[in-house]
């Protein structure tokens, strides 16, 4: 089971990689690192003014913190 986790983990770390090379650099600068904005900016919900790619790394991102955590938790008996 360690092993079909940790090659899972592998496959994902490489795909958000990769997801998030292909991402467009926002003009922001600093700000933008920490959702620098203006309250008019927050006029819809988040989710949906989030692209297909920004999506895509969203649920990569979460998949790769949830295999992180079972392979800590498998490793640790």
């Amino acid at each position: 089971m360690f092993v079909v986790i940790a090659c899972l983990h592998l496959l994902v770390s490489v795909a958000l990689i990769g997801v998030i090379m292909l991402q467009r650099r926002k003009q922001s600068g600093f700000a933008g690192v920490f959702g620098g904005g203006t309250q008019a900016d927050m006029s819809s919900g988040q989710w949906q003014r989030l692209s297909g790619l920004s999506k895509v790394t969203v649920l990569l991102l979460s998949l790769f913190m949830v295999t992180s955590l079972i392979l800590v938790l498998v490793s640790a008996r």
